[in-house]
């Protein structure tokens, strides 16, 4: 008998947003330490994420029996990440001292807990930088994400039949948890959510991102929050949430 192909996360929520709004505001990044705002479609969040699945696939040598480590902060790169290694069926291990695994990617400052995790796994360096210059003075055989994704197709064959996805659970199980979770906070399609929160764990990661995602709404995610500047985002954004 034949087994049925299983969704990934990725195809789960962003098959449907790219069939209705392609076009649309899928996250806008604020850093309000440095002025940052960039804002990425629908469409251009999945190119990103389909570029860093194929890095992952192709270069790293990710598969659904692959665990990768995401060691970075919350941020539209990390977004990028998260549903890439979900496109090809890998699970995503966070910040745990005890996790161990396949590949790493985090920020330079965090090289040494990468390594901690994938002994002689392989590990990629994300600057953050807006412009997207690559982390300067790495050690040798670490990979610049930066440089190193820019090669890479902005289409993905998807996973058909994804290992678990986080924190030991299956791609149908965070899907069921993030479901849930956009229902408890009353998440749909028209809300545009203003978030400061994390995603360093699984419970953060499913309650901040894939839920609002699941549900079809767009996220506004600030770092290094002002304030001050609360009232005029909510306004600017036409925020609905947060």
């Amino acid at each position: 008998m034949r087994q049925l192909a299983v969704q990934t996360i990725t195809s789960a929520i962003l098959d449907p947003l790219m069939a209705s709004d392609p076009a649309g505001p899928r996250i806008t990044y604020y850093d309000d330490a440095t002025g940052e705002r960039i804002e990425l479609s629908t469409a251009t969040l999945a190119n990103w994420a389909a570029k860093t699945a194929n890095l992952l696939r192709d270069e790293l040598g990710a598969g659904p029996s692959s665990r990768v480590a995401v060691l970075l902060p919350a941020h539209w790169q990390t977004a990028a990440v998260l549903l890439g290694t979900w496109w090809v069926g890998a699970e995503v291990v966070l910040a745990d001292p005890q996790a161990q695994a396949d590949i790493a990617l985090c920020t330079a400052d965090r090289l040494a807990e990468a390594d901690d995790a994938v002994g002689m796994g392989e590990v990629a360096v994300l600057s953050l930088d807006p412009f997207g210059k690559p982390a300067p003075d790495l050690p040798v055989g670490v990979t610049d994400y930066a440089t190193a994704v820019r090669v890479h197709g902005d289409q993905i064959s998807p996973e058909r039949q994804p290992g678990p996805a986080l924190a030991g659970r299956s791609a149908e199980e965070v899907l069921a948890a993030a479901r849930e979770s956009a229902a408890a906070q009353g998440l749909t399609a028209a809300d545009r959510v203003l978030s400061s929160a994390s995603w360093e764990t699984a419970e953060e990661l499913i309650q901040n991102l894939v839920a609002v995602y699941a549900a079809g709404a767009s996220l506004v995610q600030v770092a290094n929050p002002d304030p001050a500047a609360l009232d005029r985002r909510r306004q600017m954004e036409k925020v609905t949430r947060g």
